[in-house]
């Protein structure tokens, strides 16, 4: 059942909302706060889907621009992305400002996500260069990975929660800063050990192997996945394993990494080691990508898109990565000679890191401005 502190949300009566239309809730009213009307304008939609749909929206009182995903609640339930959303607080997550309940004429409850507005999306940027038959320029490919694994690193290893879709379209980008932030958490869920999950579950062109196999008890790593085959489409300018179905899903994995070994289909479903696949042998990944592509971007590629989820190295390892060296220079800047956004105010993520990996994550210039001493012990800050 929805817990009281999830109903306590605001409930608003509206229709549907279309542009023009005003939506106004109370915020605050808790621990002495005063409480405060808060009207928002829906401006245009930005998103739809199976979960129903994200408006861009203007607050009356502030100016502010906001994004709201209106979502369908069933009353019987807790909305798991709500709650998550609660917790949630890294630079390179999406961020939630407060949530209210609206009903309709028909008595349909929905929740209301009222969160932080970025302007762009990474398919919609993706979609920009290969329209113009261009790659996107390099030094945006290391930006935008780096930031996706720094998420990542915080989601997997300090609130344990396993993104589950990620894909361009979950990866906003602020065109004027670069910054990044993961979005779309509706199916993202705290990962058990032990506990099953459902396979079917992230969009097909970046579903890790072992769903496709019906893997029930899966890690974190299937996000490494997905972020891998998103870094070779950044490379690429289209997508690396393009199935039509699951079983072209996989078939396009083959033809890449190679029939899998039966240590490997163990790894990722023992129920199958008994299956004949095509016997094919690996696509070297230097020809998988053009000539010209530096051996780092290729090295990355290769450790993220490895069929056994153990061998994938983690988000943080990956942000320690040589193709990301050029980010940690000391006059690193944005094309435009502009300063790039923050990307090693680490705090909980290096919680638990070796030293060396430490080391190597935080920069020499880094490391001078603040103390070597804060990252050390990430806990205390």
């Amino acid at each position: 059942m929805a817990d009281d502190k999830e109903m306590s949300a605001p409930v608003v009566d509206v229709n549907d909302p279309v542009t023009g239309h005003i939506i106004s809730t109370t915020i605050g009213g808790k621990n002495g706060e005063p409480k405060q009307t808060i009207s928002y304008m829906a401006e245009r939609v930005v998103g739809t889907g199976s979960f129903g749909i994200v408006f861009q929206a203007k607050c009356l009182e502030t100016g502010e621009t906001v994004a709201i995903k209106k979502v369908l609640q069933d009353r019987r339930y807790k909305n798991r992305e709500l709650q998550l959303m609660r917790v949630l607080d890294h630079p390179n997550v999406i961020s939630l400002k407060h949530c209210f309940f609206s009903t309709t004429t028909k008595n349909e409850l929905f929740l209301n996500l009222v969160m932080e507005y970025v302007p762009e999306s990474m398919y919609r940027v993706l979609k920009h260069y290969s329209s113009a038959n261009q790659r996107m320029p390099l030094i945006y490919v290391k930006l935008y990975t780096y930031q996706i694994f720094r998420g990542l690193a915080y989601l997997h290893s300090v609130v344990g929660v396993c993104h589950r879709d990620l894909k361009p379209q979950n990866v906003l980008v602020d065109p004027l800063t670069h910054q990044v932030k993961i979005c779309d958490f509706g199916s993202a869920k705290v990962l058990v050990k032990g506990e099953a999950n459902i396979s079917y579950i992230c969009s097909r062109f970046y579903r890790a192997p072992e769903l496709i196999f019906g893997a029930t008890e899966y890690t974190t790593s299937i996000d490494i996945w997905s972020a891998g085959c998103v870094l070779a489409e950044l490379l690429l300018g289209q997508p690396l394993f393009p199935g039509e179905n699951a079983v072209g899903q996989l078939v396009e994995i083959i033809k890449v990494l190679g029939t899998p070994t039966r240590e490997e289909i163990r790894c990722m479903n023992p129920n199958y080691m008994d299956f004949r696949f095509p016997q094919m042998k690996a696509h070297p990944w230097h020809k998988v990508f053009h000539k010209r592509m530096p051996p780092e971007a290729i090295d990355l590629t290769s450790r993220l898109l490895q069929y056994s989820p153990s061998l994938r190295c983690t988000a943080l390892e990956a942000c320690a990565h040589p193709f990301f060296d050029e980010l940690r220079e000391p006059n690193a800047r944005l094309p435009n000679g502009r300063p790039l956004p923050p990307l090693f105010n680490f705090k909980q993520e290096l919680s638990g890191a070796s030293p060396e990996l430490i080391n190597k994550l935080i920069p020499d210039h880094v490391k001078r401005q603040i103390g070597l001493q804060h990252f050390m012990h990430p806990a205390r800050t």
